[in-house]
């Protein structure tokens, strides 16, 4: 399974707000530095993850962008969905009926990876960074 870069941009932003020591914003200077991509284009994955309720943008001299969520509330499932979308992975296109059985198996096994995606949340991969 492959998810865009932007999703991988997402989710290393959020570590990164999550892992800050204060609740002062961070630019999006220093949080495209970080990870070597552009501004402007990490702005845009900014605005999906301020339009998710997730990150909150504070506008002025030190401005930046900051948690606008408990920390222990987001998962990797919340991102990948604020990037990603909500939609199905596999889609069958053939026409044979109510039920194709490989549709069905993929659909399972999409929702045992999104069970385990909602569980891991940023605050454990943070604990594991700050060796904790």
């Amino acid at each position: 399974m492959k998810f865009s870069k932007a999703t991988n941009y997402a989710l290393h932003t959020m570590l990164a707000l999550v892992t800050a020591s204060s609740s002062e914003p961070i630019g999006v200077q220093k949080l495209a530095e970080s990870q070597g991509v552009s501004t402007t284009y990490l702005s845009k994955i900014l605005t999906k993850l301020v339009k998710a309720g997730m990150v909150e943008s504070i506008s002025g001299a030190h401005g930046g962008y900051r948690l606008s969520r408990l920390k222990d509330d987001i998962t990797f499932l919340d991102i990948i969905h604020a990037i990603e979308g909500t939609a199905s992975l596999f889609e069958c296109d053939f026409v044979h009926g109510d039920e194709c059985l490989i549709q069905a198996e993929m659909k399972e096994a999409e929702e045992k990876m999104k069970q385990h995606l909602k569980e891991i949340n940023l605050v454990d991969i943070a604990q594991k960074q700050m060796g904790v």
